[in-house]
């Protein structure tokens, strides 16, 4: 589920606050500004004080705010919460212009430039490959999966297929230039946790997991695709973002 967070406090809404009952989740109309995917859920909670929520749920958004919030309030941080999460899911969710200069941007930071790309786009069909790199004509694809990871995620994946272009298979000179990356390790970890959670979600097994995994010989210089990434599905976006305060 996609989230974000915020505290209500002094300065961003002008609307003075009064005793609200507590209610039970109820379906409120979508600011006329935006246009969610689905319908937005309001949830008044009397143990929530401080903090307004709201997070994707499947077609739905939910949006948690304090029980003593008037209507005008409600109104408001629901438009300002669905504003927050559709502008976070855009920055997660790059176009594949922004996700080629991201990876000219990686390429020139930690590869001095020397990885060049003939294309870098978004694809659906890498099965179960996180990203892959065809080093004869230059053209890199990155798992739609990853939409709505980390952006540290994404950029060791990108790295991971600009290396490919200079070292064909996983041997010590590819590692030794992904080492470069200060958070190649914690990625290939997050990467491995996606992978174990949603095939234990899916198989009721705990699942065996190894390291990297390519469907073409990692011997063959100029062969098919290298893939980045271990065997998983997707990842639902989540994360937190602080907000101003409104005055209570």
């Amino acid at each position: 589920a996609a989230g974000t967070s915020a505290e209500p406090g002094s300065r961003a809404s002008r609307t003075p606050s009064s005793r609200a009952r507590s209610a039970a989740p109820r379906t409120a109309d979508a600011p006329p500004e935006h246009t969610p995917v689905g319908p937005v859920e309001v949830r008044r909670s009397r143990n929530r004080v401080r903090t307004v929520t709201a997070y994707r749920d499947g077609d739905r958004t939910i949006i948690a705010i304090p029980a003593r919030f008037t209507r005008a309030q409600e109104r408001e941080w629901v438009q300002r919460m669905v504003t927050r999460l559709e502008r976070q899911e855009r920055r997660r969710r790059p176009s594949d212009v922004q996700l080629a200069e991201r990876a000219a941007g990686l390429s020139a930071r930690y590869l001095a430039g020397r990885a060049r790309p003939a294309s870098v786009t978004w694809s659906s069909n890498q099965g179960r490959r996180w990203g892959s790199c065809t080093p004869l004509d230059g053209t890199i694809r990155i798992s739609d999966r990853l939409q709505g990871m980390p952006g540290w995620v994404l950029d060791y994946v990108l790295l991971h297929e600009l290396v490919h272009l200079l070292h064909a298979g996983h041997g010590p000179d590819f590692w030794a230039e992904l080492d470069a990356y200060p958070r190649t390790d914690r990625a290939r970890g997050f990467l491995e946790g996606v992978a174990y959670g949603h095939e234990r979600a899916r198989t009721g097994q705990q699942p065996t997991l190894g390291g990297d995994v390519d469907d073409e010989s990692e011997d063959d210089p100029t062969g098919g695709d290298d893939d980045a990434g271990l065997d998983g599905t997707g990842l639902d976006e989540v994360d937190e973002v602080a907000a101003d305060r409104p005055e209570r």
